[in-house]
């Protein structure tokens, strides 16, 4: 893919390609139908070689470096992306634990095993959505770490507005973005700590953006930009105003000490369930009531009929 987009709309024979990529020709065939099944304009065969006829959608870090400098995500950070993988998280946490630097980016087009909070599984239909993961390695105690989901929440919002400002996405603690009363986004914070502080934390992200159907068992609660909007949305558009929007959020928080309660007082904002609305918690021996906002760290307050409960964690059923 990366030698044919060096040689943009010029038709480069499979032996060249062979001998670029240290491969044989029946192999070069085989990758080129592989792309091809991805929605890859190439044409050509074998016999008289190769041409790429249009820029593919795809999340290349060719597509997206130009558009990261000077973020935490660019200056020859490592973007890595994958065809298909089980699941970026799984892969951040790995090369993180194995020491790969803050603002390492994992980009797949398609995850076998996707995963959101909890055990639910990730739906992600091949190079229609987002499937991105970041290694951070911020600097406070693990108690903290929720602030990083609500940051990312507000980071999608933001990129999501850039392009179609008229699309207002409503936040859903601790981890969803809804449009219409439909879920088009989740995220998923994980991390490796001692007692009192973060060794790295990854921050994925998952955004139906171009799917035009679900799966029966998600048509009724999950949707997608382009349904919501009509058109199709370029994912290498979004997926740097996301990464963008991601640094600025993170620099925010490392470096300005009032970060912390402008991110809580932002996310409450942008949410029309986290105050006055009825709700069950499902985890954590359930609960029932209304909220009440969210505390200086972020959890969720709810008052029941015993009180005013904290909300750590737990499925948020909105009634």
């Amino acid at each position: 893919m990366r030698l044919l987009m060096s040689h943009a709309m010029v038709v480069v024979s499979g032996t060249k390609i062979a001998e670029e990529i240290g491969t044989s020709r029946s192999e070069v065939w085989r990758l080129i139908q592989q792309l091809r099944a991805l929605g890859v304009d190439v044409a050509g065969h074998p016999a008289t070689g190769y041409q790429l006829r249009a820029v593919p959608d795809l999340l290349l870090p060719e597509m997206l470096a130009a558009s990261l400098k000077g973020t935490i995500f660019g200056a020859g950070k490592q973007i890595h992306h994958y065809y298909k993988i089980g699941s970026t998280n799984a892969e951040a946490m790995r090369w993180a634990g194995e020491g790969a630097a803050e603002g390492s980016v994992f980009l797949a087009e398609e995850q076998v095993a996707g995963r959101g909070r909890g055990a639910h599984s990730w739906h992600s239909a091949r190079s229609m959505g987002i499937y991105c993961s970041v290694i951070l390695r911020p600097a406070m105690a693990p108690s903290d770490a929720l602030i990083f989901s609500l940051a990312a929440g507000l980071a999608v919002r933001a990129a999501v507005a850039e392009i179609a400002p008229q699309f207002v996405a409503d936040l859903k603690w601790p981890n969803d973005l809804l449009l219409g009363g439909k879920k088009f986004c989740g995220i998923l914070t994980e991390m490796n700590a001692e007692a009192t502080r973060v060794r790295h934390l990854v921050v994925g992200v998952g955004i139906n953006v171009n799917q035009v159907k679900f799966p029966a068992e998600l048509r009724e609660i999950a949707t997608s930009l382009r349904m919501e909007t009509g058109t199709e949305w370029s994912r290498v558009e979004l997926c740097a105003g996301l990464l963008k929007s991601l640094d600025r959020e993170y620099r925010s928080l490392v470096e300005d000490g009032d970060a912390r309660a402008v991110i809580v007082r932002r996310f409450e904002e942008s949410s029309s369930s986290v105050r006055g609305r009825k709700v069950t918690i499902e985890e954590n021996g359930g609960l029932a009531g209304v909220t009440e906002g969210l505390d200086e760290r972020g959890f969720l307050l709810v008052r029941t009929a015993e009180g005013l409960r904290t909300v750590v964690s737990g499925t948020v059923r909105l009634l």
